[in-house]
């Protein structure tokens, strides 16, 4: 039985193509971070905890696309790091809320601008319509694969 016309054509395979400009904007994230002694997964965490202070380790781990695991592992090195801090016990239930630090702050203005800079040029080639088509674009296919639930 012939292979031909089975599986997908990377040529034309939106799926793929998606994952590779996702593994570019990784790698290029990566680079400008490393510098700076952060992951992509770290500066993640520390971007999720500036715009929602207090929350917990399963949260963080479901925002930064981690295992809880990982993301335990992160915190406990940023805690120690004094980025950072968790109660010693949980005020409600089990969870830990953890808030960044002054020093987790400054070091997420740093990041933030060596992020901004691999965005810009991601999307240096194209009009803001074209950016603007791209982000409505994502964010609907994204909600498709979702069933129309938009995550929050």
């Amino acid at each position: 039985m012939s292979q031909e016309g089975v599986g997908v054509d990377l040529e034309t395979s939106l799926g793929y193509l998606l994952k590779e400009a996702s593994s570019a904007l990784r790698a290029a994230m990566e680079e400008v971070l490393r510098p700076l002694g952060m992951s992509v997964t770290h500066y993640s965490c520390l971007e999720l905890l500036a715009q929602r202070p207090g929350l917990s380790n399963s949260e963080l781990a479901r925002g930064a696309f981690v295992t809880r695991q990982s993301m335990n592992v992160l915190l406990q090195a940023l805690e120690r790091e004094g980025y950072v801090t968790r109660p010693a016990e949980a005020p409600v239930g089990r969870v830990l809320p953890t808030r960044l630090t002054p020093r987790g702050r400054a070091s997420l203005e740093t990041a933030t601008v060596a992020v901004r800079s691999v965005e810009i040029r991601m999307l240096a080639g194209m009009t803001e319509t074209e950016q603007s088509d791209a982000f409505r674009l994502l964010r609907s296919m994204t909600l498709s694969l979702r069933g129309g639930d938009d995550g929050a």
